[in-house]
């Protein structure tokens, strides 16, 4: 999470009931796009920090919060104009996904910043497009990155 969450934010969590309600807004950028595609899970269109979201159904598995494991979410979002199908067609590498968690009532405040996301394994139809949230693991990552051999350490042999 990229800061702490708002007084307005912890009290609608905490409380019994409550109006307000929470919007996550997801950015897919790469380089070969013109622009980041923007969009968000509420029912109408967003604006946040002078950025337009569109209202898109789309349905997004948190990664858990396993120390030993590297986070990956799931991210189905519903192909309904094809917007999404051709962008992710004409990339080729991974886009950067940023989601962010807004109140409704104050768009322009982020609660939480979830960054560096990667969308891969894409797969699509003519209803859905999916795919896998990656944080590439530097942890699985071979120590040393070299090996102690006769042929490149004579001197220890």
């Amino acid at each position: 999470m990229s800061r702490d969450v708002s007084t307005e934010a912890m009290q609608s969590v905490n409380a019994a009931e409550t109006e307000d309600a929470f919007l996550i807004l997801l950015t897919l950028s790469h380089t070969d796009m013109a622009e980041p595609l923007r969009v968000t899970n509420g029912g109408e269109d967003v604006t946040s920090r002078g950025n337009l979201f569109t209202a898109y159904p789309f349905e997004l598995s948190l990664p858990d919060d396993d120390a030993g494991q590297s986070p990956e979410a799931r991210l189905v979002i519903d192909n309904i104009d094809r917007q999404i199908v051709r962008a992710v067609r004409s990339l080729t590498s991974a886009p950067l996904v940023l989601i962010e968690i807004v109140r409704a009532a104050e768009p322009d405040v982020v609660e939480a910043k979830f960054e560096d996301f990667r969308l891969t394994n894409v797969s699509y139809d003519a209803n859905l497009v999916q795919g896998n949230l990656t944080i590439e693991d530097f942890t699985a990552e071979p120590f040393p990155a070299g090996t102690f051999t006769p042929g490149h350490f004579p001197g220890l042999f």
